[in-house]
């Protein structure tokens, strides 16, 4: 049976009603014991009889032509089962959510880095010195791999916006704020290295991998090969991380199924930590300028965004830098645009939060400025300037605690007991300053499909192919079955990262719990229906609890309502109408402290508050740990993070975990994480928005801004690494 909700009105509070009471606690995950014991395999532990390694061998060039290789000394070696070089190779990753190949071929060569060959050995030790052995000959051509220096620059017409008189509005203001950020490159850098192993049977291919959107992978992959997307199943039970840069098919993921094919044997390709910063996508550099106009009220009348981004020539995507500028605040008068340079470094996508996560970076040290410049406090100013509407559409907004989130915030952080002027609190050699920023991120949903089944002996099973990251997806969606059938946890089974079953959403663009979950919801909503016509009693009037069924003055365990046995339901969650008619975002606020050490310019952050509102909170652990864990990514692009290319060929040079400065431990203090209740029911069925990228969205701006509150220097350059305070401070 198949039940299908499409979101173009609210949908009754069912959530409120049930009985289990296991909705929004924070339970600990099923799968968490087999990660910690090592009994979930992922995609890299996959071993399969008569199994082949192959390792990828990249170019060594910016821009040219394969002239030859010496493959034919190389398939000598011992133990090589073949140099493989297939124009359907896949040049980068594809985009998220793209469902067909990216631009494929291995003889002309676009970056340094990309995939040309793969060398398949009996052994990975012999793959290994058989790759190291792969001599490419090219005809090289002129790289541009200098952003700033580009030849071929886009504007594209989906990122310009010319709203009022902007100009007139900058000229007349009583206060003007007119400055240029830049954010650098940065790496997804997830635990777990892309992997994929590649088995073919009876023209079928079965590939255990690590992608984040299988539905779409799928689809990609047998593009690629050329072969109908129901030959082709992907396997992704645990996936160690993806950040966006697993949203797409990989080019392991090709190479493998191709290599299988051509040895008849099964094939495993894992990529080294360099070959995964060279090969995976990255988050582009920008270059962003801010204009904000005020008037004497400190009521925004103007603001600009203007960013400049790269990416490979004939990739679609461009970093959405100015998304939450669009909604965030008010000013009638505005100018939006974005300038994207085509260059030869390897391919930039989605990393966590893509556009919020650098373009708030500038917009929350912009409005900091301007806060400072008309001695308003930072939290009193962007209240001031909530717009009643979304100041471009003209739209309501759905449930919104923007506000709420500040107050909150500034009141647990102790906010109102900082001096508000820079450089004044001193301990030993260190200065302390204490700033804030916002936190916005823009909700989505996607259309998404979840099949239950309830047994007579009181436990379910939840099966699609939805991912789980590291986000708690097992959890989450067991939990939602657990409330609506009236189980406990333990009585539910969750099966995820199969493409055999009913496809979802995927994980990426913080909509994986709201549409996977709502799918859930309301297959279970269908058996609800069921259970209560065998009780005899209207669905709204059931009550589930611990497997035994109430109402209409009847009471009757499952089995009993189970006369065949058990029954199963498909829920089928398509967006709709809402999603149009008013604007949705999850809001939040940062509080920083931070010391600055004015002998050697270095930074510490000494406390970390975040509040959030994101709809209903369907675990307060993983929600928990998701909002840390942004707020971490926060710490790391505020003061380390910087994904280096040598301008002479673009090639990665900190490729690797020791070189790509993560925020470790020692960096990071107590992060302290407030969430607000809240329920937003034009966002999905079970009244949630997404969390997992709102923590990252505005957080390094409130570490920049504590800077300029400890020291007096207001630093635009992102990371605030120590060379560049220490030439700042005074002497």
């Amino acid at each position: 049976m198949i039940t299908q909700f499409t979101m173009d009105a609210p949908y009754p509070r069912v959530l409120d009603r049930t009985a289990q009471g296991v909705i929004h606690q924070p339970l600990d995950r099923p799968d968490g014991p087999l990660k910690v014991t090592g009994r979930a395999a992922y995609a890299a532990e996959r071993a399969l009889p008569g199994q082949a390694e192959g390792v990828l061998v990249r170019a060594t060039i910016a821009r040219g032509r394969i002239a030859g290789m010496n493959d034919a000394t190389v398939r000598a070696m011992p133990g090589v089962l073949g140099v493989v070089s297939d124009e359907r190779f896949i040049r980068n990753p594809a985009q998220g959510g793209a469902g067909k190949a990216p631009v494929q071929g291995v003889t002309e060569v676009f970056y340094h880095g990309q995939p040309v060959a793969l060398v398949v050995a009996e052994s990975i030790e012999q793959a290994r010195h058989a790759a190291a052995s792969l001599r490419l000959h090219y005809q090289e051509s002129a790289a541009q791999v200098d952003p700033d220096t580009a030849l071929s620059v886009d504007q594209p017409e989906k990122r310009k916006l010319e709203q009022g008189d902007f100009d007139r509005a900058m000229a007349q203001a009583h206060e003007v704020v007119d400055v240029t950020y830049s954010t650098p490159p940065h790496h997804a850098a997830a635990m777990e290295p892309h992997a994929a192993v590649a088995q073919w049977a009876e023209g079928s291919l079965t590939l255990h991998g690590a992608y984040q959107m299988l539905k779409y992978n799928r689809a990609e992959l047998a593009d690629a090969l050329g072969i109908p997307p129901e030959q082709v199943r992907i396997l992704s039970p645990y996936v160690g991380g993806g950040f966006g840069s697993k949203l797409g098919i990989s080019p392991e993921a090709v190479a493998a199924a191709i290599a299988a094919r051509a040895l008849d044997r099964p094939v495993r390709v894992v990529m080294t930590r360099q070959q995964v910063f060279s090969m995976t996508t990255h988050r582009t550099a920008t270059r962003q300028r801010l204009r904000l106009a005020s008037d004497a009220a400190g009521k925004l009348t103007a603001i600009g965004h203007e960013d400049r981004v790269y990416n490979l020539p004939g990739e679609s995507f461009s970093e959405p830098t100015a998304q939450s500028t669009h909604f965030l605040y008010a000013g009638e008068n505005r100018r939006l645009g974005q300038s994207v340079a085509r260059v030869n470094r390897t391919c930039a996508g989605s990393v966590r939060a893509p556009g919020e996560a650098v373009g708030m970076l500038a917009l929350e040290g912009a409005m900091d400025e301007l806060a400072h410049s008309l001695g308003l406090d930072p939290v009193e100013f962007r209240k001031r300037n909530i717009p009643a509407r979304h100041p471009e559409e003209d739209i309501p907004f759905s449930a919104r605690r923007f506000s709420d989130c500040m107050d909150e915030g500034a009141r647990l952080f102790g906010w109102g007991a900082r001096n508000a002027v820079p450089g004044q609190q001193r301990d030993g050699e260190w200065l302390v300053g204490h700033g804030m920023a916002a936190a916005a991120r823009v909700n989505m949903v996607s259309a998404s499909q979840a099949r239950v089944t309830l047994r007579p002996d009181g436990t379910a099973l939840v099966e699609t192919d939805m991912t789980d990251i590291g986000t708690g997806t097992y959890t989450i969606l067991g939990q939602i079955a657990a409330e609506m059938l009236g189980l406990p946890l333990t009585a539910v089974e969750v099966r995820l990262g199969d493409t055999d079953l009913p496809p979802s959403a995927g994980s990426g663009g913080s909509h994986g719990a709201s549409s996977a979950g709502s799918s859930v919801f309301i297959a279970c909503e269908s058996l609800r229906a069921r259970l209560a016509g065998q009780l005899g009693c209207a669905p709204e009037d059931l009550t589930l609890k611990d497997g035994v069924a109430t109402g209409a003055n009847h009471r009757s365990g499952l089995a009993g309502l189970l006369p065949e046995g058990e029954i199963v339901a498909e829920g089928h969650f398509e967006p709709g109408q809402t999603s149009k008619e008013v604007s949705q975002a999850s809001f939040g606020a940062f509080f920083a402290e931070v010391g600055v050490n004015r002998v050697t310019g270095e930074t510490r952050v000494r406390r970390m508050l975040g509040t959030f509102a994101a709809g209903r909170i369907l675990n307060e652990k993983t929600a928990r740990s998701q909002c840390q864990g942004g707020m971490i990514w926060g710490i790391g692009a505020a003061l380390t993070e910087d994904l280096a290319f040598d301008p002479r060929d673009g090639h990665v040079v900190n490729d690797d975990l020791a070189e790509y400065h993560l925020p470790v431990n020692r960096d990071c203090p107590p992060v302290e994480v407030h969430l607000l209740d809240e329920r937003d029911d034009m966002a999905c069925p079970i009244q949630s928005k997404g969390i997992g990228e709102l923590g990252i969205s505005g957080a390094g701006a409130a570490v920049l801004n504590a800077i300029y509150n400890a020291t007096g220097i207001r630093l635009r350059s992102y990371p605030a690494t120590p060379d560049k305070i220490v030439s700042a401070l005074p002497g």
